[in-house]
């Protein structure tokens, strides 16, 4: 499974009229950021290749299992790790939320840090190797 999750800061939100768009069903061309473009990139190649797609809007403050389950991760792992300091949190009266943002930052750093260890694992990146010994 191929999911992913597409979240604008602020800077990503502006459009040029240089830039992607889309044309509405009544001909008006409707200029899109060039994050949003690539998420509908996304779907178009899924469901060419005869897939289902789910589209589900998410806030970008949710609690901490809600963020897991974003980012397909069990809640008890989540949860250890933002114990750890690993992603700022906040708490309520019931709920301790996370912004979505800093749990995304931390997976694809967490995730980075993985490939990087794997690498070295495997003798470093095969891209190094001339195939000379």
């Amino acid at each position: 499974m191929d999911a992913r999750i597409y979240l604008l800061d602020e800077d990503e939100r502006h459009t040029s009229p240089d830039g992607p768009a889309v044309i509405r069903p009544d001909g008006v061309r409707e200029e899109i950021p060039p994050q949003v473009y690539r998420a509908v990139e996304h779907v178009l190649d899924a469901m060419r290749a005869g897939r289902a797609v789910k589209v589900s809007p998410f806030r970008t403050e949710l609690p901490i299992d809600e963020a897991a389950a974003a980012i397909g991760m069990r809640r008890d792992d989540l949860r250890k790790n933002v114990a750890k300091g690993a992603v700022p949190f906040r708490s309520s009266e019931y709920v301790d939320w996370v912004r979505l943002a800093d749990v995304i930052e931390w997976d694809n750093r967490r995730y980075s840090e993985q490939q990087a260890a794997l690498d070295e694992l495997m003798g470093g990146d095969p891209a190094d190797d001339d195939g000379t010994s």
